[in-house]
């Protein structure tokens, strides 16, 4: 038996014994055993962000006290990032968002059984890919990876969704905990946009924590405060921390927008490369947003208050959106 097969079957009786002795007894008690299913996959999720929150932080920790890019004396507002992460990587905002959703997503897919209309996977359009799971996974990952660029460029691109989207880019102090720094509400949307492409595309059960993982193990790579950089080639294979360093930095190149900027891939350059959004820069810029109300101390490490903010911001733009423009 090999090590991931050890790793895997350790897995599963950890998950057991975790809805047994944790999850099922307070279940049953307040008569929610309906849920069972449903717990099962959040005890999952939950082992699964456990995993990738020790793999980030005992890989990219070390490399943030050996090679910083900066050093703060305060480090309040990485803090409230920490609590982000927390709440994302260990699945209390991701089963908050599965309890909103899943009367829509359980609508969509009866819908689509109803009228016989099943999404194709990958493996149906090339039934060899059934012997080789690790390319279907890649496959499935680009994909997803394109469907993600684009939300993160429409992010930046609606005004409404830039004024949730701008809590993640108010960090000052940028690390490998920013990655969650993230609205709830634009929380909800990005789960919803991933799902959904998702469930069109046909991606496998088994694949879609996988795949999950994998963008958030990059996406905390990327967000690391550390100087590393993959070189010339490198950056254009994979978003490395000096690249998307550039989508936050304060000051972009001319000619650039802060609020379109650059370098919105997630995980491969290419798509930058391909829709002109690509800045190769040197250095490591410093990071955040030129408004006095998002860096004041207020803001800056407390979480309601930046929720607060976020709703504000989010009305303010939705209602000029909606309402009729004034003739001069």
């Amino acid at each position: 038996m090999n090590l991931l097969q050890q790793f895997l079957d350790g897995f599963v009786r950890v998950q057991g014994w975790l809805l047994d002795h944790v999850v099922q007894p307070p279940l049953l008690a307040l008569g929610l055993g309906s849920y069972l299913e449903v717990a099962f996959d959040g005890v999952e999720f939950f082992l699964y962000g456990v995993l990738q929150l020790s793999v980030a932080y005992l890989l990219l920790r070390p490399l943030e006290a050996l090679r910083p890019v900066e050093q703060w004396t305060d480090r309040k507002a990485v803090r409230v990032d920490v609590l982000y992460t927390f709440l994302d990587r260990l699945g209390i905002i991701p089963l908050a968002v599965f309890a909103l959703l899943s009367p829509v997503f359980l609508g969509l897919e009866g819908w689509l059984r109803f009228h016989d209309i099943i999404p194709p996977q990958i493996e149906d359009l090339l039934p060899s890919l059934e012997a080789y799971p690790l390319v279907s996974f890649f496959i499935y990952l680009l994909i997803l990876d394109f469907a993600e660029y684009w939300r993160h460029r429409l992010s930046h691109t609606l005004r409404w969704w830039w004024a949730l989207h701008v809590i993640h880019h108010s960090q000052r102090q940028m690390s490998l905990w920013t990655d969650s720094r993230n609205h709830l509400l634009d929380d909800l949307i990005g789960g919803a946009w991933f799902a959904i492409i998702a469930l069109c595309i046909g991606v496998p059960p088994g694949h879609f924590v996988g795949l999950m993982v994998a963008v958030r193990i990059v996406e905390n790579l990327a967000h690391v405060n550390a100087r590393i950089s993959f070189g010339r080639w490198g950056e254009q294979m994979l978003v490395s921390p000096r690249y998307h360093r550039w989508h936050h930095a304060v000051d972009l190149p001319p000619g650039r927008a802060y609020r379109l900027g650059c370098n919105f891939a997630i995980l491969f350059p290419i798509w930058d490369r391909l829709f002109g959004t690509q800045y190769l820069g040197e250095g490591m810029p410093a990071t955040g947003v030129r408004s006095p109300e998002l860096a004041s101390p207020a803001h800056a490490d407390r979480f309601w208050v930046q929720q607060k903010d976020g709703l504000l911001g989010f009305g303010k733009a939705l209602r000029a959106a909606l309402s009729p423009r004034r003739l001069p």
